[in-house]
């Protein structure tokens, strides 16, 4: 798929290196048009939405919050009213809290909502929204942004690993539902490293787990936005006959570390 003047949405793309703005990035130097959204970082926005432009594309910032069926029809008319398609939608704002699995008590029914109203729910009325217009490209791909938590039910709270089970149950569904013409799938990156894990992680905890990547992952590192934005690229050009898959990349973790290999 040669994506070349066309055009993409990319959600949760506003934060400094973090997996939305380096896919808004990584689209954009292949010639791609890019909708940077973003929530309420409007200065972070507009400066991924400048760096896009330096890239080679086009590329405007737009305020939108997923979790409202209204902001998302909104961004996708974002894209039609500018360059006239939409060939690329890339779901990757998300949101968490960090709770302990077993603190179940701090978990209510309101945080589990608020979270799967961003991750879930969000994904499928940007899927929604997005889907005609990709269907009437004929070439289109979506890429949902999950977790390695979604296989091993492990991260910052059970209602995040939860939506991102969701979100690949979901994955599959709207494959089924949108092919031929859109190919639908997931990352499921685990290990990561960067400005989103040092938000959920304290300064000890981010260490410890920078010296388990270095030390213990079979590949002896870590996963970066930039590794998943790479990921996301192939889905998008060169995975042409993928649909429905939810591919994890967690360098190796769930092998076990080297030193149980025979």
């Amino acid at each position: 798929m040669d994506i070349r003047g066309k055009a993409a949405v990319v959600t949760g793309a506003s934060s400094d290196e973090g997996i939305g703005s380096e896919c808004a990035k990584i689209l954009a130097s292949r010639g791609c048009n890019v909708i940077v959204n973003y929530a309420s970082n409007k200065a972070g926005g507009e400066a991924i939405a400048a760096a896009c432009k330096a890239a080679g594309a086009d590329a405007i910032a737009v305020q939108g919050d997923v979790s409202k069926d209204p902001d998302c029809k909104r961004l996708v008319q974002a894209a039609i009213d500018k360059w006239g398609r939409l060939d690329v939608l890339v779901n990757n704002a998300a949101t968490t809290k960090p709770i302990p699995h077993k603190r179940m008590d701090l978990l209510d029914a309101d945080e589990f909502l608020r979270i799967y109203s961003v991750n879930v729910v969000g994904a499928y009325q940007m899927t929604r929204a997005a889907a005609p217009h990709l269907k009437a490209a004929g070439d289109a791909a979506i890429v949902n942004i999950s977790s390695v938590g979604a296989m091993r039910a492990g991260g910052s709270s059970m209602a995040y690993t939860a939506s991102k089970g969701a979100l690949n149950n979901l994955t599959l569904s709207t494959a089924r539902a949108l092919a031929p013409e859109v190919r639908v799938n997931a990352l499921c990156p685990g290990g990561m490293l960067g400005r989103w894990t040092r938000n959920i992680l304290n300064e000890q905890q981010y260490q410890e787990r920078l010296k388990a990547a270095n030390t213990q992952y079979p590949l002896r590192r870590g996963i970066w936005p930039y590794d998943v934005a790479v990921a996301a690229l192939f889905l998008i050009e060169g995975a042409t006959t993928m649909t429905g898959e939810c591919i994890r990349m967690d360098c190796g973790q769930h092998l076990g570390e080297t030193s149980a290999r025979g």
